[in-house]
């Protein structure tokens, strides 16, 4: 009696956040502003499903809108921030679940010299650029390229051509995303870039809004985290990286054994918003970055990467934002992990290159992995 009871359970649990999601959609469809249209791109939205995952997808800004998960009770719930109208998707200004790029992160005065040549870009910070200036990949309408919902891996390939002298970087890039649900519990994002006619920085990153408590569930601060960083670039009172590289031991930012996120909160200004180190070689070889764990629900993410950095957010600007299903995000309602090249690379000649040449493509991958097993014990 009781095993039935509860499969039924969880079944009414899975057709009831299937029906909020559809509902989601629609809305989501039938808000699209008439503007985007007079792209040759129409925008869409794209459901990836495996067992009890599912992951909602749009091609503005190739962006998770979605992603469900079960708790350590069977009971659903999406565990990423976003809206319920796409024309808030469109005025977003916090980059909520989008790809962001051509360079993600800062740039310090919006202007860095490659080959010896001065490159001025489109400033959106003051007088720095961030995540790819005032129309960067996150505000762009990408193109669906594939997109298989079926089989034992479910996927979807987005891909943008960035042309030349686009928010004033140099050359014409075609980058591709793709997302793929791999096994029962893995998201799989992989990101590629081909320089077309001149060397160019690339540096994406994913922006997504996690809180694995259920993305009504509250501030992420009783979250523990794992990072796989032993030293931060440090930087100046803009975000700006100084060039130095620091060790977090002794420091706020210490999270080699997992911690509280809120427990040394108080001791930074405003919160985590800081770009890790992160330990192993960079390349072709995934290495661990992050391991988030959320007590009440049970739920458990573990983030890999072959990035040599993770951004640790812990959405310090969101001011009061009006969400899914009403639901207002604070400050701290969520972290962001943007595995990445370091910022303003282009100008600390210390730092890993971020340059792309024709030829020497780039080539980033994330993978997520999730569970309802304590990671810490």
């Amino acid at each position: 009696m009781s095993t039935l009871f509860l499969s039924d359970m969880k079944f009414l649990d899975m057709k009831m956040a299937n029906i909020a999601l559809l509902l989601c959609f629609l809305i989501l469809a039938a808000s699209w502003p008439s503007n985007v249209y007079a792209t040759k791109d129409k925008v869409g939205i794209y459901q990836l499903k495996k067992g009890d995952i599912s992951v909602n997808l749009t091609n503005w800004g190739a962006s998770i809108i979605s992603l469900v998960l079960p708790d350590k009770h069977g009971k659903l719930a999406d565990v990423v921030l976003g809206y319920d109208s796409i024309k808030d998707y469109t005025n977003d200004t916090a980059y909520i679940g989008a790809v962001v790029g051509r360079v993600a992160n800062r740039i310090g005065g919006a202007q860095f010299k490659l080959n010896g040549t001065l490159y001025k870009l489109v400033a959106n910070e003051g007088k720095n650029i961030l995540h790819g200036g005032k129309i960067g990949f996150s505000d762009v309408v990408w193109k669906v390229k594939r997109y298989n919902n079926k089989g034992p891996a479910p996927y979807i390939v987005f891909t943008y051509h960035s042309f030349d002298g686009e928010q004033g970087f140099p050359g014409d890039l075609l980058v591709t995303v793709s997302y793929t649900l791999i096994g029962d519990d893995q998201l799989s994002i992989k990101f590629k870039a081909k320089a077309l006619n001149k060397p160019t920085p690339v540096n994406l990153a994913q922006h997504t809004y996690w809180n694995i408590g259920g993305h009504n569930s509250g501030d992420i601060l009783s979250n523990e985290i794992q990072i796989f960083g032993s030293h931060i670039t440090l930087v100046d009172s803009n975000l700006i990286p100084t060039g130095e590289i620091a060790s977090v031991k002794r420091t706020p930012y210490d999270f080699l054994k997992p911690d509280v996120i809120g427990r040394k909160i108080n001791k930074l200004p405003h919160g985590y918003d800081i770009n890790y180190v992160l330990d192993g070689v960079s390349g072709h070889k995934l290495k661990p970055a992050s391991v988030v764990y959320d007590n009440k629900s049970g739920r458990a993410l573990k983030l890999w990467t072959n990035a040599p950095g993770v951004q640790f957010y812990t959405s310090n600007g969101l001011n009061y934002v009006k969400g899914k299903g009403g639901f207002v995000y604070k400050p701290h309602a969520a972290l962001c992990l943007e595995t990445q090249g370091f910022p303003d690379a282009v100008n600390h000649p210390n730092f890993p290159s971020t340059i792309v040449s024709p030829g020497k493509p780039y080539s980033h991958q994330m993978l997520f992995e999730f569970s309802t097993k304590a990671p810490f014990a």
